[in-house]
């Protein structure tokens, strides 16, 4: 769910109240800085103090072979 908004609005930094209004369900503040944490380590955003934004993009390659396969 957070990273799902946080790919929505990839294009600017947002702020974390920010993050927590739109968020479709309410996330206890401990809870999200957790999420966060997580997805820091991964690669996946960027926590600045201008605001969190989104970074990650999965490999072409990745895309390309996923394209070409049968889901099962």
């Amino acid at each position: 769910m957070v990273e799902d908004v946080l790919k929505e609005y990839c294009d600017v930094p947002m702020k974390l109240p920010e993050l927590k209004r739109k968020l479709p369900k309410q996330v206890m503040h401990q809870t999200l800085k957790v999420i966060l944490e997580y997805l820091f380590k991964s690669g996946k955003i960027i926590y600045r103090p201008k605001g969190i934004q989104w970074i990650y993009r999965k490999p072409e390659y990745l895309e390309k072979m996923l394209e070409d396969s049968l889901e099962i």
